[in-house]
């Protein structure tokens, strides 16, 4: 499919008003990056160090379109016939000249299939078309399968956030990551 995926599928633009479903993440990870901070009396020491989990990490949520939060938000549905098969939630940060990533989901029986590369360059078109200097978006450093997207994409780690959803996340496996992508 992923050589056909351009063809057989169309991105539509979903306006704010329209009736949305939460969008329901699942994703299935074999690893993690084990980030470990170290100061010393001259500097800090950071690294994050591929690991396995015993048995798989599993994570299930729900998000919603049109949070309060996003600046300037866009939403786009990849469309296979009647079906809505990808997601994807931009916003325009003006204060930095960013757009970010907020939402971006791939349905479980479409992925590696191409739907999240069309989705991302067409993320980048959009960011380059309102003018931004980067694309960036955060996942987790539990969810080894979208970091590896991201990389393979061309985006580099540009940050985290040891305490973004808990106070035991460097504990919990679960560390925010941002990742930039230069336009």
């Amino acid at each position: 499919m992923k050589r056909n995926v351009e063809r057989s599928v169309r991105i539509v633009e979903i306006k704010k008003g329209s009736s949305l479903p939460k969008l329901k993440y699942h994703y299935v990870s074999n690893g993690y990056y084990d980030v470990s901070i170290i100061r010393n009396p001259a500097s800090w020491v950071t690294k994050l160090t591929l690991k396995h989990f015993e048995k798989p990490f599993v994570k299930v949520f729900e998000e919603k379109f049109f949070e309060e939060h996003v600046e300037e938000p866009r939403v786009f549905a990849v469309e296979k016939g009647v079906k809505r098969v990808g997601w994807l939630e931009l916003g325009y940060e003006r204060w930095n000249n960013r757009m970010r990533v907020w939402e971006f989901s791939v349905a479980e029986a479409f992925r590696r299939k191409g739907i999240g590369t069309l989705l991302m360059r067409h993320a980048v078109k959009v960011a380059k078309e309102r003018g931004a200097r980067m694309l960036v978006l955060e996942t987790q450093s539990c969810n080894v399968p979208a970091v590896n997207f991201y990389l393979k994409f061309g985006f580099e780690l540009i940050g985290f956030d040891v305490a973004a959803y808990s106070n035991e996340d460097i504990e919990r496996k679960e560390v925010r990551l941002e990742f930039g992508l230069k336009l």
